[in-house]
Formats: structure tokens, C-alpha cells, sequence
């Protein structure tokens, strides 16, 4: 039991770790952990339009980034010159915690990328990027811009036909629609136009 609450605060620490693209003039982005949530949330989406294992997606999703809180995050720039082992991290953060052996194994498969369940997750992680470049867009950011417009080239690097659609609707999209289209005193409450 000891073992397995100190990996607990351990992945804890990944709301403390942030993401290593925001050395890009300082962005306000996400943490590892709000960032692995909506990729979790973004796999599952996917994998019920795919009609993979959403519980093995999920999963998979969840630990994605874990091996960070102990090799930390690189970015583009920085991924050519840092080597990171991160199959030694996994294998000793997750040493003695119950579920181990299934960590493991989904963490060897996301790396590999050959199953779908791997290939959804890795999709969902550059589908969260999309989505914090647009909402740098919508705070008038001007490096998520130009990452934006750059990036326009991952369109044909994602695995799934569903996540190629989903990348086409976000970058058509804007990130406060989903409130303000919502049900809210505007549109159904005691603001509603009268007309």
C-alpha cells in the first residue's frame, strides 16, 4: 500500500509540471494533468467513433505523459536534441503499484503506435494541442497562430479518418461557442430577446 500512494502523489505532480512549449513566449498553456485529461476525454470520443475499446483507450490516454513527472516534457525544438528512458521511468514509477504489469504494457503499446487503441491516443494528444492553439488564438496569442498555421501539416500525420475530421472541425471552430450557443440566460433565460 505504501508503494502505491507515493505514485499516487507522484502523479499528483503532474498538475506541477508544465508543458516545455510554453518557454515559447510564455504562454499560458496547460499542465501535464489538464492536458491528459482532455486527452483522455478526446480518446474515448475517438475510439467510440472508431469502434476500438474505449476502456483500453481510456486507460491507455491516462498515463500517455506519466513517465514526465520524471523525465519531464520536450518540445519540438528541444525533441532533437534530448534523449529521455522513458521505458526505465515507467518501469520503476509503476514498480509494486497494483495495476503494474497493465501500465506497462499499455505504455510499451502507446509507444510503439501499431494497434489502433495506441494510434487513437497519440491522435488525441495532437487534437489537444489543436484545441489550446485556438483558445491562444481566441486570447489574441500571436505565437498560437503561427504554431497554428504550421501545424496544418499534422492533418496528414494523424492515424484515424475520426480524428482527421475532428482536427478539421476544430480549426474551423470557435473555442467560446460552446458557451455561448449553450442553453444560457441569452438564449433560454431571463435575457432571452423577446422579440
Amino acid at each position: 500500500m505504501e508503494r502505491e500512494v507515493d505514485f499516487l502523489f507522484e502523479i499528483g505532480t503532474l498538475r506541477h509540471v508544465a508543458r516545455t512549449w510554453n518557454q515559447f513566449g510564455g504562454l499560458p498553456m496547460a499542465n501535464d494533468a489538464e492536458h491528459t485529461f482532455r486527452v483522455a476525454m478526446l480518446a474515448w470520443l475517438l475510439a467510440s467513433k472508431e469502434g476500438a475499446d474505449t476502456g483500453k483507450v481510456a486507460k491507455m490516454a491516462l498515463i500517455h505523459d506519466l513517465t514526465e513527472t520524471r523525465c519531464g516534457d520536450v518540445h519540438y525544438l528541444s525533441r532533437l536534441y534530448t534523449e529521455r528512458n522513458e521505458a526505465k521511468a515507467t518501469e520503476d514509477q509503476t514498480a509494486g503499484v497494483a495495476t503494474q504489469d497493465e501500465m506497462q504494457e499499455l505504455a510499451t503499446e502507446y509507444e510503439e503506435r501499431e494497434s489502433l487503441a495506441a494510434r487513437i491516443v497519440k491522435d488525441a494528444d495532437n487534437l489537444d494541442v489543436e484545441l489550446e492553439l485556438k483558445e491562444g488564438m481566441a486570447r489574441g496569442e500571436d505565437f498560437c497562430r503561427i504554431l497554428h498555421e504550421k501545424r496544418v501539416i499534422l492533418r496528414e500525420k494523424l492515424f484515424t479518418e475520426s480524428a482527421r475530421e475532428l482536427f478539421d472541425a476544430i480549426r474551423a471552430a470557435d473555442p467560446n461557442d460552446w458557451h455561448g450557443k449553450a442553453s444560457n440566460r441569452f438564449t433560454a433565460g431571463d435575457w432571452q430577446s423577446k422579440k
